[in-house]
C-alpha cells in the first residue's frame, strides 16, 4: 500500500524534472538542444505509454493528437505565440501530455472548496488586466474556465491545469522557449506574455479527450449487427 501511494508523487516530480531540464536543454543549447529534447521527452513518453493501462493509453494518444492540432492552428495558423525557432519542437505535443498526466495525479489531492478558490484568487488580476487594457485576452480565456467548472465533470482537474498551465507558461517564457504576441490576431485584443488565463486551454484539451474516451467506449459497448439485423 505504501508503495501505491508513493507512486503518484514519484512520477509528478519525474515530469516536473523532464519538463523543467527539457525547456532549459532546449534554449541553452540551441538547436541541438532541442533535438535532444524531442528524442528525451518522446522515448519518455512511449515508455510510459507501454507501462500505462488501455484507457491511460487511450487518452495520452488522444492527447497527443489533439494538442498538435492545437499547437498548428495556435502557434501557425493564428499567430497567438511563436516557439524560438519559428517551428513546433517535436517534444511540445507528448509534453503537453506528460503535464496533463501530472495534473491528473495532482487534481485528486485539491479539494472542492480550494478548487474554486483558483478561480476566485485570479478573478481580481483577471479583471484588473482587461481593465487597464494590458490582457483583454484574459476575460475571455477565464470565462471559458469558469464555464468548465460550472458544466465540466472535472473542476478539480482544471483548477489544477490552470495553475500548472501559468507556471510553465511564466517559466518557458523567461527562458525564451517561446513568446507570446502582444496582440490577438483576428479579435483585436491584447495579452500578456504569457496570458494569465492560458491554463483555460487545458480545459478545451480534457473536454476533447474525455469526449473521445466517450466516443470509443460507446462503439466498444454497441453490438454488432448482421445482414440479418441480428447480432
Amino acid at each position: 500500500m505504501r508503495r501505491n501511494l508513493n507512486v503518484p508523487a514519484f512520477r509528478a516530480a519525474g515530469i516536473i524534472c523532464i519538463i523543467a531540464a527539457g525547456l532549459l536543454l532546449d534554449q541553452k543549447l540551441e538547436f541541438g538542444g532541442q533535438i535532444i529534447t524531442n528524442i528525451a521527452v518522446w522515448l519518455i513518453f512511449i515508455g510510459v505509454l507501454w507501462y500505462a493501462s488501455r484507457a491511460e493509453q487511450i487518452s495520452l494518444v488522444a492527447c497527443v493528437f489533439y494538442a498538435t492540432l492545437g499547437e498548428i492552428f495556435l502557434s501557425l495558423a493564428w499567430g497567438l505565440y511563436e516557439y524560438r525557432l519559428g517551428n513546433i519542437p517535436l517534444f511540445v505535443p507528448p509534453g503537453h501530455a506528460l503535464l496533463f498526466m501530472l495534473g491528473t495525479a495532482l487534481a485528486p489531492r485539491l479539494s472542492d472548496r480550494l478548487a474554486w478558490a483558483v478561480p476566485l484568487l485570479a478573478a481580481p488580476f483577471v479583471i484588473l488586466l482587461s481593465a487597464t487594457g494590458s490582457d483583454t485576452f484574459g476575460a475571455p480565456l477565464f470565462a471559458l474556465l469558469l464555464l468548465c467548472m460550472a458544466f465540466g465533470s472535472a473542476r478539480k482537474l482544471y483548477a489544477t491545469m490552470f495553475m500548472l498551465a501559468l507556471v510553465m507558461e511564466i517559466y518557458g517564457t523567461w527562458l525564451g522557449n517561446w513568446a507570446w504576441s502582444p496582440h490577438v490576431p483576428w479579435l483585436g485584443l491584447t495579452t500578456l506574455n504569457p496570458p494569465l488565463a492560458a491554463g483555460a486551454f487545458y480545459c478545451v484539451l480534457d473536454l476533447l479527450v474525455t469526449a473521445t474516451n466517450a466516443a470509443l467506449a460507446r462503439r466498444r459497448a454497441t453490438p454488432a449487427i448482421g445482414v440479418a439485423g441480428q447480432p
